[in-house]
């Protein structure tokens, strides 16, 4: 009976870090515009993600632009959108190779060891999965941190850390936790 909990337990853990990873992915707010100065009133914000640009004025109205040619991208940022296009694919993938594990699990006890198999490979694709997140998420966490506190770089060009990625973390985190709860079976 605990093996089924943590079995529907990594089941849901690996659906919401799926959809986390889906989320980071399309969000626009990776990097964020940071106020500085002693301005108290801020008309916009701008916020950079991997497929488009937004600013936000009072709040009120929303301009979001998508790059104009892919040519033109650093070449970190097309990474990024591989490596982030790869893990949604793989977080699908995983998440359906669980359910078919934990269906088949519960349903028959005739071949342990083929059910075995999709379980584990489950667990390693979450893995896998988690670490294609973590990579981007982080390595742009870290430039931004960088950029922050760099003294050379122009106070309008610095950004703060996005909600993007946040969400990007907290998927990386329940991924680590669905593939290693599968991995133990």
């Amino acid at each position: 009976m605990a093996c089924c909990v943590l079995q529907i337990t990594g089941l849901i853990f690996g659906g919401i870090g799926m959809v986390g990873t889906m989320a980071a992915t399309v969000m626009p707010q990776w990097r964020v515009s940071a106020y500085i100065d002693g301005n108290i009133v801020v008309f916009e914000t701008i916020w950079e993600g991997l497929w488009m640009d937004c600013i936000s004025q009072l709040g009120i109205r929303l301009q979001c632009k998508f790059y104009d040619s892919v040519l033109a991208l650093p070449p970190p940022l097309e990474a990024f959108r591989a490596l982030m296009c790869i893990a949604m694919i793989l977080s699908i993938i995983s998440f359906l190779m669980a359910i078919v594990g934990v269906k088949y699990t519960h349903g028959t006890k005739e071949d342990p060891q083929g059910i075995s198999v999709f379980i584990l490979a489950a667990g390693v694709a979450f893995l896998l999965t988690a670490v294609f997140v973590l990579i981007p998420v982080s390595w742009t966490g870290g430039s931004i941190i960088h950029d922050f506190y760099d003294p050379e770089v122009p106070k309008p060009l610095k950004r703060e850390l996005g909600a993007a990625l946040y969400v990007g973390w907290v998927s990386t985190a329940l991924l680590i936790t669905a593939g290693t709860m599968y991995c133990s079976f």
